[in-house]
């Protein structure tokens, strides 16, 4: 009966599971990474982590321990040489689990299991979380903090002011533009005034440049008939002497 036994059997008996758990962990040390499915992967990480923290004390006696579970004597100075120095500050948790979809075929949950001290590249984005500490909000702090609220409403007000007096000093000269404006304005009507009082005069103007029009043209046919008065008298004498003569 399977009566309190909470562990995976992973469908295998106790010596093949024992012997491919055994074969997982040396390659795991060797290459710090394996692709596997997730149910091998988490049976895995609760069988290797105990050796690993074992090879934390390298004496013949841990060696002798892990050798018993390994059976394999390149993973047992592996892990003892450089994996044990790699991982000597970690207080557990030396493993960690990225899954990766599932596999074609037969559809089964796939991930990657690795050494977490050996993947640079998510090291790299890890940062040391800073220590947060709780205070309570004291006297001292308001006190100091209201001369410092005091100091910003007065250069508040200064500011205020001083964008005030600008826009005072832009009204005054608003001020006298406008009326000058204004007297500028006014002459113009007295001039329009003016011009309505000449109007009279402009229309009286023409009627005597016609009347000295007349005159000038009457001077001109006087002329003229003088002449023709003066041409008349010699063609009479003309005539006069050519009658005597006959």
């Amino acid at each position: 009966m399977r009566h309190r036994k909470g562990f995976n059997h992973l469908s295998r008996t106790s010596s093949h599971r024992k012997a491919m758990l055994a074969n997982m962990a040396s390659s795991l040390i060797i290459h710090k990474r394996i692709t596997t499915t997730t149910a091998k992967a988490k049976a895995l990480r609760t069988y290797v982590e105990p050796l690993i923290t074992r090879s934390k004390e390298d004496t013949t006696h841990s060696r002798r321990v892990v050798f018993s579970y390994l059976q394999d004597k390149n993973a047992v100075t592996e892990l003892f040489r450089e994996v044990a120095a790699k991982v000597g500050d970690r207080p557990g948790g030396y493993t960690r689990i990225l899954k990766i979809g599932n596999r074609l075929g037969d559809n089964a949950d796939m991930c990657v299991i690795e050494l977490v001290d050996y993947n640079e590249a998510m090291l790299g984005t890890e940062e040391p979380k800073q220590k947060t500490t709780r205070r309570r909000r004291g006297g001292k702090k308001k006190q100091e903090s209201m001369p410092a609220r005091k100091g910003k409403s007065e250069e508040a007000k200064t500011t205020a002011e001083k964008e005030e007096k600008p826009a005072a000093t832009v009204k005054e000269k608003e001020m006298p533009e406008a009326s000058a404006g204004q007297n500028e304005k006014e002459p113009v009507a007295e001039t329009e005034t003016v011009t309505e009082e000449q109007q009279p005069e402009a229309e009286a103007k023409p009627v005597e440049e016609k009347e000295e029009k007349q005159p000038l043209a009457a001077q001109t046919k006087e002329t003229e008939t003088e002449k023709e008065e003066n041409t008349e008298p010699s063609g009479g004498r003309k005539e006069d002497e050519e009658k005597k003569e006959s």
